[in-house]
């Protein structure tokens, strides 16, 4: 069983973000571990489970999107600097069950809550 999942929704467009790069990191004091990155598929969703059981443990983690790079990619002609460049998601994981983190971005605001 997985214990982490990712869908992103391009507000902008309507549609998933197909394509766009993430990275989750397992936060230990001030170190970031790297857990798992990679882009995300045509229904907007990390290819594979974020986190598989074994890699599980309690504790803090960041989930970073490449935002600009998705939306330049998408044809927006982004301002330099954008105004979201990389968008990070930090939360906490400790029950025994399976977390699901959506982000719902445009290039100029984004929302995520824990889904189902």
């Amino acid at each position: 069983m997985d214990r982490l999942s990712t869908h992103v929704l391009d507000t902008a467009q309507g549609r998933p973000g197909a394509g766009m790069g993430y990275v989750l990191y397992r936060l230990e004091g001030e170190e970031r571990i790297l857990v798992a990155e990679g882009i995300t598929t045509a229904d907007g969703r990390a290819p594979a489970g974020l986190l598989p059981e074994a890699a599980y443990r309690p504790g803090r983690y960041q989930l970073v999107y490449r935002v600009a790079d998705y939306f330049r990619a998408e044809g927006f002609d982004l301002p330099e600097p954008p105004f979201l460049d990389l968008v990070t998601l930090s939360f906490g994981l400790g029950q025994d069950v399976h977390y699901h983190v959506p982000l719902l971005v445009s290039p100029y605001g984004y929302t995520s809550y824990r889904g189902s």
